[in-house]
């Protein structure tokens, strides 16, 4: 006659696959499974069975505190407890409990059934090597149910520097580190099976309370203090926290038990020292702290409040607080509502804008505290209110900075993308079926790579003079400069770049200008590069020049710039549309023009005549050396 068994496992996982284990070992007869310690007494008493496999960490009632009862009602059953905890500590308890067995989950679920026959007094069936008892789904994923659990119960706390202990749902320890040890003056292994509540000093309660918010809430943190059983004077914060299976089920809980009594007394010798805090509040400037009753009247004032909202004391006592809230505010009843939700809360914090006696606006970080009474009665609120303005503009550019910093990034690898795709491309080709193709075909592959060459070279040129604005300033070396010779330079590249543009030029002989070369002529190429990638053909440059100044001169056919662009056309990261470029071009070309003292300018469309960028420069030299801030 095969021996009867209860199943006992607050998890529906393990419960299952234990069961599954056993009947098809076809060596027991279940007679009932439960998932607490109740459960596992009315089946004892129903059943009376032969084999009862019982967890300890389990809701309601753990294993521990049914094992008695079980015992007493069914004398003659075998209890075997079935944990995930490995303390020899508490098997040795579990035995003095009157188990029979105690069998960890760490245990390969294969090898369970011989575990429990053994446990009976009966002979293990024969069984041939290599034979599983399951043969649909792998052991293996059976295994790493059990593993689960495993891995959350072998959580290594000993050495720890607080107090450690490991809760069963129902408060009992099952294990206990030497700094809780030594904070109750006895072994670890003196606290194995002891409910945590005896030795929190009258406060069982709070930990019952505890334990059910975990379990029926799901909450994650619970906290509460006692003093220490043997040494009053010293008071013990305890957090638990669970710990949970896959299915946030609780399977036991932590409890780190930390020595607040440093905490303690500092608190007390801060509330000695309220007297000197409310002294140092008075003399405080860069913060307004002052007091508000219960209905939001202004109640105490401080130097910092007078410096910050424009008040004297004797001006703003007695008045509401909602006076330093703009008008909108006060009407939507923020004031009250800030006040109301501190009550609730116990403080509340926002920024915002705020009022000063002038009517100026600044922006404010504001803290509001209720403030009650040694009897707890509500006495009125502790407001704390800081000048922000200058950080909140600070943050702002930065974040303005971050923004086009990202947005460069994003373009200019956007616009290296093309050129170096068709030099790659042009130099293979070239490499590879060089003898195959014909000159016009090297000569147009070989204009395409130049023509990409000029491309990444301006935006190179152009990101570098933008980075030295960014960091300090763009030197200009200013010479006596030929004027026909630089716009001509500038043709020459556009022409090799773009071959076949139709660009026509009026350019005067014989003038000369003080200016940089190098950085004129960047301007220059970023005006014809402008017009090429933005405007139609034909591109005409004039040069015009005047008594005090010359004027260069580029148009093209084109549409001209959006309206919507027109405002920032010359500011850094300015674009429009899918070929907008770095936004860095028209920026540098302004830069580099009031660098020289002079001026870049745009001139839309109108009554027939096309749309021009102008560029005026002095004629008289004043200067050898120059640097241009960004």
């Amino acid at each position: 006659m095969k021996p009867t068994l209860a199943l006992i496992d607050d998890s529906d996982d393990v419960r299952a696959l234990v069961r599954t284990r056993l009947q098809l070992s076809g060596e027991f007869e279940f007679v009932g499974e439960g998932s607490d310690g109740s459960e596992a007494i009315s089946l004892a008493y129903r059943h009376e069975p032969d084999l009862m496999v019982l967890d300890i960490s389990m809701p309601a009632m753990d294993g521990l505190e049914a094992l008695p009862a079980i015992l007493a009602l069914s004398p003659e059953t075998r209890v075997v407890m079935f944990t995930g905890f490995e303390e020899r500590g508490l098997a040795e308890r579990a035995r003095e409990l009157g188990a029979a067995g105690y069998v960890e989950k760490s245990l390969p679920i294969d090898q369970l059934p011989d575990r429990l026959l053994a446990v009976l007094g009966k002979e293990q069936p024969h069984r041939p090597r290599g034979l599983r008892l399951v043969d649909r789904g792998g052991a293996n994923d059976d295994q790493a149910v059990l593993d689960e659990h495993l891995e959350r119960f072998r959580e290594v706390f000993d050495q720890a520097a607080i107090g450690m202990a490991t809760l069963t749902l129902t408060g009992n320890v099952v294990r206990a580190n030497h700094a809780l040890a030594e904070m109750m003056r006895c072994d670890p292994a003196d606290l194995v099976g002891v409910d945590y509540g005896q030795v929190s000093t009258g406060h069982g309660d709070e930990l019952d309370e505890g334990l059910r918010l975990i379990r029926d809430e799901n909450q994650g943190l619970v906290t509460f203090e006692h003093p220490l059983p043997l040494d009053q004077d010293r008071m013990v914060r305890v957090t638990l926290a669970p710990i949970r299976d896959s299915k946030m089920q609780p399977l036991y809980v932590f409890a780190q038990v930390q020595d607040i009594s440093g905490q303690r007394h500092a608190e007390e010798a801060l509330r000695l020292s309220e007297e000197r805090f409310r002294l140092l509040v008075t003399a405080v400037r860069d913060y307004a702290i002052f007091m508000l009753d219960p209905d939001g009247r202004v109640a105490s004032w401080n130097v910092g409040a007078e410096r910050i909202k424009g008040y004297a004391s004797d001006e703003i006592i007695g008045q509401h607080f909602r006076l330093f809230y703009p008008p909108e505010e006060q009407e939507a009843g923020h004031p009250e509502e800030n006040l109301a939700r501190a009550l609730r809360h116990g403080s509340y914090a926002e920024e915002g804008w705020r009022v000063r006696k002038d009517g100026t606006r600044f922006w404010a970080s504001v803290v509001i505290t209720a403030v009650y009474d040694e009897a707890g009665r509500h006495v009125g609120f502790a407001k704390v209110t800081r000048d922000q303005t200058e950080q909140r503009e600070y943050a702002e550019q930065r974040q303005g900075a971050l923004e086009q910093q990202a947005h460069l990034l994003a373009v200019t690898a956007h616009e290296l993308r093309t050129p170096a795709a068709v030099v790659a491309g042009s130099a293979s080709m070239l490499l590879d079926e060089g003898s195959a193709l014909g000159p016009p075909e090297r000569r147009q592959l070989l204009s395409a790579i130049a023509a990409s060459g000029y491309r990444l070279q301006r935006i190179v040129t152009d990101m570098a003079a933008a980075s030295r604005l960014e960091r300090d300033a763009l030197e200009l070396d200013i010479s006596s400069t030929s004027l026909h010779a630089l716009l001509h330079s500038a043709l020459q590249g556009l022409r090799a770049a773009h071959p076949g543009i139709e660009v026509t030029a009026d350019l005067p002989e014989d003038v000369t200008i003080p200016a940089d070369a190098g950085r004129l002529g960047q301007a220059v190429d970023n005006l014809l590069e402008n017009a090429v990638r933005h405007g139609q053909p034909p591109i005409t440059v004039t040069a015009r020049v005047e008594p005090e100044c010359v004027v260069i001169s580029i148009s093209d056919a084109g549409n001209g710039v959006p309206t919507e662009l027109l405002p920032r056309l010359f500011d850094r990261f300015a674009i429009a549309g899918p070929t907008g470029g770095t936004g860095l071009g028209l920026y540098l070309v302004r830069r580099i023009a009031r660098g020289h003292d002079g001026d870049a300018r745009y001139r839309p469309p109108a009554h027939g005549v096309p749309h021009v960028f102008e560029l005026t420069l002095p004629r008289e030299q004043t200067r050898t050396r120059t640097r241009v801030h960004g």
